[in-house]
């Protein structure tokens, strides 16, 4: 009973509210506030305030959904060894990636998937999109069983497998004073003069920001947010070539000397070391390299 009510909070505040959560719990509206009443009695706590407002966490709330998900994390991982005693693939499969992957050539999730759903039939697949740094705190507390992300540094609590590459070009946007102009003579200096749009987070974007010492003037948390910072016309900012090629055929977006201003990044796939990735987790692992020789 404890832990389905924990179930339908996370469910709450994943979904943004009671009602929200009706339709992904298939109960009412009433069932579902009376299992978080039930659960803020349990644990004598107030975990949400709810009224005219709108729905939101208390701080001890915030606390306790923290503590749901690691639960619930071990719960997946206690069943996905229950499935290698039984040397069956089922249960849940939480694979998390970096946004805006699906429009990369290079890259063949997708076959993985359709390799995996032949290989494992049973296991249900859940795909998220989060940063970088939330799939590989996801991988390691259990969240994610297996991350993809570009890589930038290494944790010797992860396993690493090289997957696919991606190219990254500085751009502009319709009205910036760069678009359209003759950008043959521009270098790093002349593009320290124009604000820069870079991502918030430890990654190869952050990195390439502070080794061309470029000055971040706002600040994105995903590549829709850059893409839409550099849309303003008031940003430079990196982006894959493959995910601003609909900007570019639009004309609301162009590269700036793309032969000189960018740089790449490899994807990898990561999983946990310890304790062990789950069967289900090794065979699409393998998936994922098998797609990408």
């Amino acid at each position: 009973m404890d832990l389905r009510l924990l179930q339908v909070f996370k469910a709450v505040v994943d979904c943004g509210g009671m009602s929200a959560a009706e339709l992904e719990l298939n109960i009412g509206t009433s069932t579902v506030s009376r299992h978080v009443k039930d659960l803020e009695m349990r644990l004598g706590l107030t975990l949400c305030r709810r009224g005219r407002a709108g729905f939101a966490l208390t701080a001890e709330g915030q606390r306790v959904y923290e503590e749901t998900q690691r639960l619930l994390a071990s719960v997946r991982g206690f069943r996905d060894s229950i499935d290698d005693i039984h040397a069956r693939m089922g249960g849940q499969l939480a694979v998390a990636i970096f946004d805006k992957t699906a429009s990369n050539p290079a890259a063949r999730i997708g076959e993985a998937i359709g390799a995996f759903n032949q290989l494992a039939p049973d296991v249900h697949l859940q795909l998220h999109v989060g940063s970088i740094n939330e799939i590989e705190r996801g991988v390691m507390d259990g969240t994610f069983q297996i991350g993809i992300i570009p890589e930038h540094r290494s944790s010797h609590s992860l396993h690493y497998h090289r997957l696919f590459d991606e190219h990254m070009l500085l751009y502009c946007g319709k009205g910036h004073a760069l678009f359209g102009a003759d950008h043959d003579a521009l270098d790093w200096d002349g593009v320290r003069e124009h604000p820069f749009a870079g991502l918030g987070y430890h990654s190869p974007n952050m990195e390439l920001t502070h080794q061309a010492r470029l000055s971040r003037a706002a600040t994105g948390f995903d590549q829709e947010s850059i893409a839409t910072l550099i849309l303003s016309g008031r940003y430079l900012g990196f982006l894959p070539d493959h995910y601003a090629r609909a900007f570019e055929a639009e004309g609301r977006m162009q590269p700036v000397r793309p032969a000189e201003l960018h740089y790449h990044c490899e994807f990898v796939s990561l999983t946990r070391k310890s304790p062990q990735p789950s069967r289900a987790a090794a065979a699409f692992t393998q998936c994922l390299v098998d797609a990408h020789r």
